[in-house]
């Protein structure tokens, strides 16, 4: 007798452990940089202006194109009936933020087929890993930054690359290498890939036509135009030629609606602001912002080299 009730005790405190086990599963808070199958490998924090990390609620720019970056960084989600692109992520601890966005907005990350990269300094291009991982997409780039994507790690040629506290990111294990003018295609949406060198030597920018109640938009991802580096680098006329030939090519780019990847180079955050409040008229809508753009940086670069000619 003794036996059974024993037996009988020791089956209920199982039961009711397993049951808090259960329950516990059931409550547990949404998956954060810990939380990610891969631990916080690929999401560990990493230094930088801390509007780059910022989070922002997502929102549906034109069609079906979203913005889902933060506040300092842009990320921007297209979706196709074949499923999801997502261009850049920004920072590794930006990875989840990004992800969430995508879910807040009614989609699932798994659904993401690629992840398009405008150019691989680990404020864009330090999460890609972890959302690559996460959905199974497969990254794509200019040959110069898929390289750089598969490595972790700018190029050596790259204006920034002394800066060796922030030359590393995550590198990403799906790398798919696009050609200058190429068209990926994914369902009903076609992306063009604009090979704009110049802030690195990888740099693409991204175009397609996005679609709402029969009105199809120029849509604009522009890759930085800003002429910076660190040490004792020069910019070498060679190198000066292709950024001029980069800048013209975001000039002459159809640009109905622009964003660049520091979102504050182009106004956009004032401008989702704007459009959180009221859709029509657009505020996003700008046919001069392509042009605005490569003018503000034209102007960046002939200073650049000519404080550098007067260094000399």
């Amino acid at each position: 007798m003794f036996g059974e009730v024993v037996g009988m005790e020791i089956v209920k405190l199982l039961a009711a452990a397993a049951l808090a086990v259960l329950v516990a599963g059931c409550t547990a808070s949404p998956q954060g940089p810990e939380q990610h199958e891969h631990g916080n490998s690929l999401t560990a924090p990493v230094a930088g202006d801390p509007i780059w990390t910022q989070p922002r609620a997502p929102i549906r720019v034109h069609g079906d194109t979203y913005y889902v970056g933060t506040e300092g960084i842009s990320s921007v989600l297209i979706r196709t009936d074949e499923g999801l692109i997502l261009l850049d992520v920004g920072m590794p601890q930006s990875a989840p933020q990004v992800e969430d966005n995508i879910r807040t907005l009614g989609f699932a990350v798994e659904d993401l087929k690629y992840v398009l990269s405008s150019h691989t300094h680990v404020d864009h291009a330090g999460g890609i890993a972890a959302v690559v991982h996460d959905s199974g997409a497969t990254a794509v780039s200019s040959p110069i930054g898929a390289q750089s994507l598969r490595a972790g790690h700018v190029s050596a040629d790259d204006p920034q690359a002394s800066d060796t506290a922030n030359a590393a990111f995550p590198a990403v294990e799906r790398v798919r290498e696009i050609a200058d003018g190429e068209v990926l295609k994914l369902g009903n949406v076609a992306v063009t890939a604009h090979f704009t060198p110049g802030h690195t030597p990888g740099g693409v920018s991204w175009t397609w036509k996005s679609c709402e109640g029969g009105r199809c938009l120029d849509m604009v991802y522009a890759d930085s135009l800003n002429a910076v580096a660190t040490g004792n680098y020069r910019f070498a006329p060679g190198h000066v030629s292709r950024f001029r030939q980069s800048i013209q090519t975001v000039r002459a780019l159809p640009c109905d609606i622009l964003f660049s990847v520091h979102p504050e180079q182009a106004d956009d955050i004032t401008k989702l602001n704007r459009l959180a409040a009221q859709r029509d008229p657009n505020p996003m809508i700008d046919p001069t912002a392509c042009t605005a753009l490569a003018n503000t940086f034209e102007a960046k670069l002939d200073k650049r080299i000519a404080d550098e000619q007067a260094a000399r």
